[in-house]
């Protein structure tokens, strides 16, 4: 039975992080707006997501800096005390998340089920929605929206980004060329893939006439793999590493023809932007984490070492069960990711 027979006055959405998990939680929240235009959506969402999510339409984004504890806390709570909301969408397990809840005035505080609720987070809610069937995040957030009484369906999304978004970074693509953009960094290095490996990559599609862009965050250790992948080609990639903000990166990857990323933010940002990318998985299973629309070009590793690691499939473990092994990104070949380039872009072609 449905939380909401009509339209709720107002909903608090928490979701403060990371980069593909707001994306996700973004295609529930527009399933709600669209249901219910006249609802008020408040969200509060991380400093750093908020520069991706800022022009949004329809949404009131509130920002939280986790780096400032307790404090920050205390603000967020002093910012919304004129707040009252209907139903509070509790999205993230994370105890940090459970207690800034705390200070968020609602008549419903709404965590996940049983399967994929963590960290205590049962103990902050007063309603847990029916975990699906799916393992994929998205489908667990859907599944808030369709709690609340709204139909849900095929995951559409709006950035919302501006002409000056896009001018930014419009001469970087070649009109002549297909666009391949490398995206090599996650947020953790055993994440990702070999730096000679997404050289030879580069080449390669450098060699069928493709342009290849290389980015990645400003960050130091990312700065240096985009340095050590350029060193190892054969040709000069175009880098824009540390050089985009969020939304440029946003636009360029829709500018794209394919992206290629690890398990990381960019994987996302294209598959809500309809840009073909192809993700590659080691650690997390991709079925739970991979880009929502582009699950069959994913090269992947990891059932293969959950397999021996467990010796059961990842469907008999549990939900969010993440491998230990070392070097696991290692075992995709480039040959893999090579030939599944040649297959995603004769697809697109025809």
């Amino acid at each position: 039975m449905s939380l909401f027979s009509r339209a709720p006055s107002a909903l608090c959405i928490l979701r403060l992080s990371a980069i593909g998990d707001v994306c996700h939680a973004l295609a529930a929240v527009q399933q709600i707006q669209q249901h219910w235009p006249e609802t008020r959506i408040v969200w509060v969402v991380g400093k750093t997501e908020l520069q991706l999510l800022s022009s949004v339409p329809g949404v009131e984004f509130i920002p939280y800096d986790k780096k400032l504890g307790w404090k920050g806390m205390l603000a967020l709570w002093r910012k919304l005390r004129d707040y009252r909301f209907d139903a509070l969408l509790n999205m993230q397990t994370a105890l940090r998340a459970s207690l800034l809840s705390m200070g968020i005035r609602a008549d419903y505080k709404i965590g996940f089920g049983k399967r994929r609720a963590r960290e205590g987070q049962q103990w902050f809610v007063n309603r847990r929605i029916e975990d699906p069937a799916a393992p994929h995040v998205l489908d667990g957030f859907l599944a808030f929206a369709a709690y609340l009484g709204v139909p849900t369906g095929k995951p559409q999304w709006r950035l919302g980004l501006k002409q000056e978004d896009y001018q930014g970074v419009r001469h970087y693509i070649d009109s002549e060329r297909k666009t391949l953009i490398i995206s090599p960094c996650s947020s953790k290095a055993e994440k990702d893939w070999l730096p000679e490996r997404y050289a030879e990559v580069a080449d390669f599609a450098y060699e069928q006439g493709m342009k290849v862009i290389l980015c990645a965050s400003p960050a130091a250790r990312e700065l240096k793999m985009v340095a050590e992948i350029e060193r190892l080609c054969r040709f000069r990639p175009l880098s824009l590493a540390g050089k985009t903000s969020l939304k440029q990166l946003a636009a360029l990857i829709d500018m794209a023809d394919l992206v290629i990323a690890p398990d990381s933010g960019p994987a996302h940002i294209a598959t809500v932007q309809g840009t073909p990318v192809i993700g590659l998985y080691a650690y997390h299973n991709p079925l739970r984490t991979g880009p929502y629309n582009n699950l069959d070009d994913v090269i992947s590793v990891y059932e293969s070492n959950v397999m021996r690691e467990f010796g059961k499939t990842s469907a008999q473990l549990p939900w969010a069960t993440k491998l230990k092994g070392k070097n696991l990104m290692a075992q995709i070949q480039a040959a893999e990711v090579m030939q599944r380039i040649s297959e995603v872009m004769q697809r697109e072609a025809s």
